[in-house]
Parts: structure tokens; sequence; C-alpha cells
């Protein structure tokens, strides 16, 4: 019985302490600049539990991001996609309404992105483009439709200056501002897992202990 019971009490202790560390939903932003209107950025998120996550634009019309940070407005009309694990296409968005993100001053146009949405635990997947450089299918190896255009929306919208034009007609800018909340990680890098060395090492020094002790 004192052998079970120290196995109990061990299994125990490792469950909670690796529930401890994959339990915290967080918030992260993150920032940056395009050069060309092609371009995309891959954000890499994981949730430990079933969560709905919100993630939004501040780049075209500016705001306070989650760190607290001031993004001035100005940057590109941004596109958001969310991938699973397998790459395949789960919710997307390229305008919020107004209200939902912020207006403008210069164009009077609520272009920031904005997804909220339920996930169940796993890995994903958050790519920002440039609107309107969509995904060609619903597979994130199937690619985006502008891809190697380079700069593109000059072209399209009638701007002055080739790169980083908007549908009605101004020029931006090529930064972008994106947060995402209520996820356990998140990285511009593939993301780790959850459980972090020095808990890992925590519980094979409990296992260590508990086998000296069983052996006795």
């Amino acid at each position: 019985m004192r052998l079970f019971a120290r196995r109990f009490a061990l299994a125990a202790f490792i469950t909670c302490v690796f529930a401890e560390t994959t339990a915290f939903a967080s918030s992260f932003s993150f920032t940056g600049t395009f050069t060309t209107d092609d371009q995309l950025q891959e954000i890499s998120f994981s949730l430990a539990s079933l969560e709905t996550i919100t993630t939004v634009t501040y780049g075209y019309a500016g705001g306070t991001n989650q760190a607290g940070t001031l993004i001035p407005e100005g940057g590109f009309d941004p596109y958001l996609v969310i991938f699973d694990s397998a790459g395949n296409y789960v919710q997307s968005d390229d305008n919020g309404t107004c209200g939902q993100v912020p207006m403008d001053s210069v164009t009077g146009a609520c272009f920031d992105s904005y997804i909220s949405q339920p996930l169940a635990p796993g890995n994903y997947t958050l790519v920002l483009s440039e609107s309107p450089n969509a995904p060609v299918d619903n597979q994130l190896a199937d690619g985006y439709t502008e891809t190697g255009s380079g700069d593109f929306t000059g072209g399209f919208y009638g701007c002055t200056d080739p790169a980083f034009c908007d549908a009605n007609g101004y020029n931006r800018s090529g930064n972008w501002a994106v947060d995402i909340d209520n996820v356990t990680t998140a990285g511009t890098s593939p993301v780790p897992e959850p459980v972090t060395l020095p808990v890992a090492g925590a519980a094979l020094v409990a296992i260590s202990i508990w086998r000296r002790r069983s052996a006795v």
C-alpha cells in the first residue's frame, strides 16, 4: 500500500507540474515591416486547451496593442488567415467591421483585420499578407495568389507609387502590427513544446527520487 501511495503521489505531482505549465493563456504582440507587396509573415501558435482566440491587426489605422505600444496608422491593408497543424484552412479575415477595428483618419476606411475563433488544442499558423494577396486554395502548401508578383497593388488600385496601395487608391507604408490573444505560446519561429526544460528536469528528479526510495 505504501508503494502504491508513493506512485500515486508521484503521478499527481507530475500531472500538476505539467498542467500548470500549459494551462495559462497569454497575449502576444508582433510588429514588422514588409518591403514588397507579396511578402508573407507566418506566426506559429499553440493551444493547450479549447480556447476562443482573438487576433487583430493595428498597422492600418493604428491603436495601442496588448504590449502597451502605440502603433501609428499608415500601414498597408492586411489580410489574416489561420491554418491548422496540417496546413488546412481554418478561418480568415480581410477587413474587420468599423467599431470592431478602428477607422483610419486619412482614408476613412476600417481595413484592419479581426478574427475571433474557437480552436481545439494543438498547433496553428497565422499568416499575415497584404490584401488582396489570398491563399490559392484551402491548404497553406498551395501558396498565395500574388507570391512572386513583387509590388502589385499600385497597378491594381492606381496609386502613384507601385507598392502598398490600398483599395481606395491611397499609398501606405510596409508597416504591420498583429496581436494574438488567449493562446499558450506564439512566435515567428517554430513553436517549442509547451513543457519547458526546467519543468521537465523537475519531473525527472522526482522520478529518480521515487526509484531510489522504491529500491530500499
